[in-house]
């Protein structure tokens, strides 16, 4: 048992989270103590304040994300890399530290799906409330919880996360990289992201339940909230931190470990998504950071950020808060898109057997997108107060902002055209996504528009807007992408029938689900309300039946995963008959990835010109670029 404790693992980590209560414990009422505080040893907010920050990162330790880096810290001998911690050989690898990118790329799919369900479950239990006018399960201040709760897991444990574990067992492969440039801190990156779920979901046990201000967490109202709030508050700092130290490694891989021949206009548009979202995520979560860091100090230390009404000199700013928050949460937007993009751009080429139209607009348009995601925050506070002249240039940018967009539909619009479509599961989602989409892209612009967007702020237009957005967009993608690498990542084949039924209900209660919203917000019910009108109760029983049956169609999908993942037919190579790296080796690939360096001779997407291939699997020296109509030698490009 000793030597269990000593060893990086979970005994330790258990044994960490003690020790970091402890900690907590000890260093507050020293401070309290020195600082001639009463009751300086039984201010129980303030340890579990302490706590909050604590016990996540004595886990880290526990389990071992930082033993190498404390071992060179400390002066010892280089010790040889033994590859020890590096890839999968049972089940119990996944629960471990592990510096194998395609580990690390399951461990994020597999947590972020979890943390899916949990908000999936939270959906339900609110549309049960909202069946019918009154109150029938949940008090009004549970109910805000519920929601709060709801979006804060779906949007910093799912979406942005579930792209990143997509990218993390991908993008090497697609560039023909071994690994990660930082395979370690890759690691560090995926375990504080289910630290900050647990903290999120463990609001709900907090004196005063769980932090109910909504994912945008709005001071001075997030100041003066129960201490659940601080759950949220510290929660998100470490998906943040999370997010960042991703993007950072990307960038890295991306700009310097692309294989030999694979200029950035070879890159598949998969890469220059997650190049182009990378750039995002650096640039604009800090802004988060800060906004959230803000809180924490007016709520346990007693700052006065936020505070309108301290004197004469010392007036905080309400507006500032929204300001910082949204330069981070619009740009949030298209973290949560971009990727998705690359997804629908790989899938549309490879099932209608077309290059990709307007390649090279395609990638500079997801540059636009970067560029032109921090010019248009403030159309979040069209209705806050803030100055009236603002409004106009951010009508315009936010207007702006949809050619790039736009390019984009019509690019994959005329890939598909004339295309030979094989409209299976992956192509499905795609085609879906195209569709859900665009809707919420539509209403988007209607939102651009001052008049319009005070008419319906703060009602159900907006809900039905950002799940169109974000559900219909940024999931349809993602179930497109699992269920496209799906057989690359586990080896096995899944469940056509399944899939096209989970495809078929997710797309009609979907839309059954959240087109109707549009019109009830129009016509003026409130979002975020656990009790409304009586006139809107036939509409919203409507809604809750649809999403009951959309909830169910998940468990479709999950089924499906998890048998097929363990009894699915083995999978081939290359079972879609891809160009791109990534499928020209095993399925699942080797631990290092490739046996020999692949070399990129041509473009990703070169469909219906005969003999074309991307890569070929010999030393730069020997490979030379190939004409289009010539037949590569190689054995692995089918």
């Amino acid at each position: 048992m000793l030597a269990k404790l000593r060893a990086p693992g979970w005994y330790r980590a258990g044994l960490f989270t003690l020790a970091a209560i402890a900690f907590a414990y000890v260093l507050v009422g020293i401070v309290r103590s020195a600082m001639h505080f009463p009751n300086a040893w039984d201010d129980g907010d303030a340890i579990t304040i302490v706590s909050l920050i604590a016990v996540p990162l004595f886990v880290l330790v526990g389990i071992g994300c930082f033993d190498y880096w404390f071992y060179w810290v400390s002066g010892r001998p280089t010790r040889p890399e033994d590859h020890s911690a590096h890839g999968a050989q049972s089940w119990k690898d996944y629960f471990r530290v592990n510096t194998d990118h395609k580990v690390i790329g399951i461990q994020y799919v597999c947590t972020s799906f979890f943390f899916l369900f949990v908000g999936g479950l939270l959906a339900m239990l609110m549309r049960a409330e909202l069946a019918q006018p009154g109150m029938q399960f949940v008090s009004s201040e549970q109910f805000n919880g519920l929601f709060s709760v709801h979006a804060a897991l779906l949007i910093f444990l799912f979406v942005i996360p579930v792209f990143a574990g997509l990218a993390n067992f991908v993008i090497p492969l697609m560039i023909g990289a071994p690994d990660m440039a930082f395979p370690r801190l890759n690691a560090l990156s995926f375990w504080m992201l289910p630290l900050a779920g647990l903290l999120m979901v463990g609001s709900f046990l907090a004196p005063g339940g769980s932090f109910a201000t909504g994912w945008t967490a709005y001071a001075p109202l997030s100041t003066t909230m129960p201490l659940g709030q601080l759950f949220f508050t510290i929660g998100v700092q470490f998906a943040g931190a999370s997010s960042i130290a991703t993007a950072l490694n990307f960038l890295v891989t991306i700009i310097t470990m692309r294989a030999p021949g694979m200029s950035f206009f070879r890159m598949p548009l998969l890469v220059w998504a997650n190049f182009s979202t990378s750039l995002l995520v650096v640039i604009a979560t800090p802004f988060i950071a800060a906004s959230q860091f803000f809180v924490l100090l007016d709520r346990a230390l007693g700052f006065q950020f936020f505070n309108a009404f301290v004197g004469a000199g010392k007036d905080g700013s309400v507006l500032m808060y929204q300001h910082v928050f949204w330069f981070y949460s619009h740009p949030a937007v298209y973290i949560m898109m971009l990727p998705g993009f690359g997804i629908i751009s790989e899938i549309i080429s490879v099932k209608s057997r077309k290059p990709i139209f307007g390649y090279r607009m395609m990638a500079f348009s997801l540059i636009a997108i970067v560029i032109l995601g921090f010019t248009v925050w403030a159309h979040h506070m069209f209705v806050s107060g803030m100055q009236s002249w603002i409004r106009i240039p951010m009508m315009i940018t936010t207007a702006i902002i949809a050619v790039p967009t736009g390019i984009k539909i019509f690019s994959w619009l005329a890939t598909l055209w004339r295309g030979v479509l094989h409209l299976d599961t992956p192509m499905l989602f795609a085609l879906g996504f195209l569709t859900t989409f665009t809707c919420g892209g539509i209403s988007g612009v209607m939102l651009a528009m001052i008049p319009f967007d005070i008419h319906v702020s703060d009602t159900y237009f907006i809900v039905a807007h950002i799940h169109y957005v974000l559900f219909g967009g940024s999931l349809f993608t993602i179930f497109a992408g699992v269920y496209y690498w799906f057989p690359k990542m586990t080896g096995r084949m899944y469940d056509e029938r399944l899939g096209k039924l989970h495809f078929w209900a997710t797309f009609v209660f979907f839309n059954l689900t959240f087109a109707p919203m549009h019109v009830i917000g129009v016509q003026g019910m409130p979002r975020r309300v656990a009790d409304y009108a009586q006139q809107f109760a036939g509409m919203n029983l409507a809604i809750s039946i649809a999403s009951f049956l959309l909830g169910l169609s998940m468990l479709v999908f999950l089924y499906n995963m998890v048998v097929s993942w363990r009894l699915g037919p083995r999978a081939a190579a290359n079972p879609w008959r891809a160009l791109t790296l990534e499928w020209q080796v095993s399925s699942p690939p080797p631990i290092f990835n490739f046996d020999a360096v692949p070399t990129v001779v041509g473009g990703p997407y070169e469909y219906g010109i005969p003999g074309a291939v991307h890569g070929i699997f010999q030393s730069p020296a020997e490979a030379k670029p190939m004409p289009a109509g010539s037949v590569a030698t190689s054995p692995t490009t089918e």
